[in-house]
C-alpha cells in the first residue's frame, strides 16, 4: 500500500459517497472547467422508437462507475504494463447533466450542445453519456467552431444499427437519424460504421446513401474476419476521430439493458482493442456512449460494461495522446 495514499484520509470505498462518474470531482460552473476530460450526462430518450429508459442511463453508468474509482493510484494494466488514469497525470471532472425539457427535442438537444461547446472551449475531451442515440446529433453540432479551427471530424460509430434514416413522418432528430445528420455536416469528412448487422434501423436506400456520402460500413462478422489491425487500416490514420458507441453494438448476452438489443454483437475486448488502436494511431477528440437503459438490466451488467469501457477508453485516449 505504500505510496498509494491509503494511509491517510478517507478510504472512500465504491459504495460510499455521491455517484459522480468514477467519483471524480463535480463541477457545477461550466465556465470554470479545468480538466483534461469532462463527463456530461445527456438523459434524453424521446427519440427512442421502442423501449424507452435510456434517460436513466447517465445515472446507471455513474453508479456502476464507482466500482472502478481508482482515486488513490490509478489503474494498472499488467498486460500493457501501464498505469492508466493516474490522478497526478489526468484531471477528470463530472459536469452533471444537460437540462432536458420534456417533450422538447430541439431545446433539449440545444442544451446538450451547449455543454459540449463549454467542454471544448475549456480544452477538455468531451465524454457524453446518453440517453438515446439522438444525443449524438447535438454532440456533433457542437464541434462546428472547433472544426473550423482544427480541421474536420471522422466519425467512428460502433453500433448494431446504421442510424442513417433521413426523415420518417417528419422525424429528423430521433435515434435512427444521427449518422445521417452527421454525414450532412461540411466538417465531417467521413464515417466508419462498425458492427451493423441483421435487421437494422435503416432501409436499403439508407445504406446506398451512406456509402455515397462517404461511409465505410462493416458488420460484426466482417470486422472479425478482418481483425483489429486490418480494420484500423480502413480508418484514416491522421483523422480527428469522434467516437460514438451504442451499447447495443455488444451482444445482448453481455448488454441486455438497452432499448433495441440485437444478437450477434461484439464482446468486450473486441471493442476495447479497437478503441485502443484508434487512440494509438490518431486523435480521438470526442466520445459518446448511448442507449444504456438500466430498467431493462436487472443485474446491472450493462451499466457496468458501459462504465468499464468508458474508464478504459478515457485512460487509453489520454495516455496515448501524451505518449
Amino acid at each position: 500500500m505504500s505510496g498509494h495514499g491509503y494511509e491517510t484520509g478517507r478510504l472512500n470505498l465504491p459504495f460510499v459517497g455521491i455517484c459522480t462518474f468514477g467519483k471524480y470531482p463535480y463541477v457545477e460552473d461550466w465556465d470554470r472547467i479545468e480538466a483534461d476530460v469532462a463527463i456530461l450526462g445527456a438523459p434524453f430518450d424521446f427519440g427512442a422508437q421502442w423501449r424507452a429508459g435510456a434517460r436513466m442511463g447517465p445515472r446507471g453508468v455513474r453508479e456502476a462507475s464507482t466500482l472502478f474509482s481508482f482515486g488513490h493510484a490509478g489503474a494498472y494494466d499488467h498486460e500493457d504494463d501501464i498505469t492508466y488514469l493516474q490522478p497526478d497525470k489526468v484531471r477528470i471532472v463530472d459536469l452533471g447533466d444537460a437540462d432536458i425539457i420534456h417533450t422538447d427535442t430541439i431545446q433539449s438537444h440545444a442544451n446538450i450542445a451547449f455543454g459540449v461547446r463549454k467542454i471544448l472551449a475549456a480544452g477538455a475531451l468531451p465524454v457524453v453519456i446518453g440517453g438515446d442515440h439522438s444525443v449524438n446529433i447535438p454532440c456533433i453540432d457542437a464541434f462546428a467552431e472547433d472544426c473550423a479551427a482544427n480541421g474536420p471530424l471522422h466519425v467512428v460509430q460502433i453500433d448494431a444499427h446504421l442510424d442513417f434514416v433521413d426523415e420518417r413522418h417528419g422525424v429528423r432528430f430521433g435515434h435512427g437519424n444521427p449518422m445521417r445528420r452527421a454525414a450532412e455536416k461540411p466538417y465531417v469528412g467521413g464515417l466508419t460504421q462498425i458492427g451493423i448487422r441483421n435487421v437494422s434501423s435503416t432501409a436499403r436506400d439508407g445504406y446506398v446513401a451512406a456509402r455515397e456520402m462517404g461511409s465505410d460500413i462493416l458488420s460484426v462478422r466482417q470486422a472479425r474476419a478482418l481483425g483489429t489491425e486490418a480494420l484500423l487500416q480502413r480508418i484514416p490514420a491522421d483523422a480527428r476521430c469522434y467516437l460514438t458507441i451504442d451499447i447495443d453494438a455488444f451482444d445482448p448476452s453481455i448488454a441486455p439493458g438497452t432499448g433495441t438489443p440485437s444478437h450477434g454483437g461484439f464482446l468486450y475486448y473486441e471493442v476495447l482493442e479497437l478503441i485502443d488502436g484508434l487512440a494509438r494511431r490518431g486523435q480521438i477528440v470526442g466520445l459518446d456512449l448511448v442507449e444504456v437503459a438500466p430498467d431493462h438490466d436487472p443485474a446491472g451488467v450493462t451499466s457496468i460494461l458501459a462504465a468499464q469501457l468508458l474508464m478504459n477508453a478515457i485512460g487509453r485516449i489520454v495516455h496515448h495522446r501524451r505518449a
